[in-house]
């Protein structure tokens, strides 16, 4: 019998010493840094006719940015951007600031992200008016905004003044224009420009 109580003993004790092993293992477990649900590098992003979407999956890709695509409720069709129509949808639009598309996409949380890389094409020399839907939709307090475009030949101009003075809010790098068929590497080496 006392045979049988130290055996006892010597298994009680040595359950109780695992689980004691097993509990500190699960609270350093516990304590270890939960990882955020998404990068802190965002790419919102308008295109019409994909040449900026291109761009802005390579920035996604080079920064390993979540990527957000600024849709408008009403899509535009190639008559819509009809450039040389003067009475297009895109022209008309373009022709007074204070039109505002609205945004199809679904909204999107901006708390979380420290950078927003924020692209678009050239319409007119400036950006969408759909661009200033959504700047003026949000708040980018704490977050570094830099403006990327896509065009033919126009450069960026004043959009992303345009786009800063309509948000208020946010920090606002220069932006920088790109072509329809740039390139990642290209792409890495602006964006190393800029981290430099």
């Amino acid at each position: 019998m006392k045979r049988m109580n130290l055996i006892m003993s010597a298994v009680l004790l040595s359950v109780s010493l695992a689980f004691a092993g097993n509990t500190a293992a699960a609270e350093t477990e516990s304590e270890a840094p939960v990882p955020e649900a998404h990068s802190e590098v965002l790419v919102a992003y308008f295109s019409a006719t994909g040449n900026t979407k291109g761009a802005a999956e390579k920035i996604a890709s080079v920064t390993g940015g979540d990527l957000y695509e600024i849709l408008a409720a009403e899509p535009y069709t190639e008559d819509d951007l009809n450039y040389s129509d003067s009475s297009s949808r895109a022209t008309s639009e373009q022709n007074d600031k204070s039109v505002r598309p609205e945004i199809g996409s679904e909204d999107i949380e901006l708390e979380g992200y420290t950078t927003l890389y924020l692209g678009f094409p050239i319409w007119w020399g400036e950006e969408p008016r759909i661009l200033d839907t959504f700047v003026e939709k949000y708040s980018f307090d704490g977050i570094t905004v830099i403006p990327f475009c896509t065009s033919g030949s126009s450069g960026i101009g004043s959009s992303g003044k345009n786009m800063e003075t309509l948000a208020g809010s946010g920090t606002w790098l220069e932006g920088q224009r790109f072509g329809g068929n740039v390139s990642e590497e290209e792409i890495r080496s602006w964006i190393e420009g800029i981290e430099g």
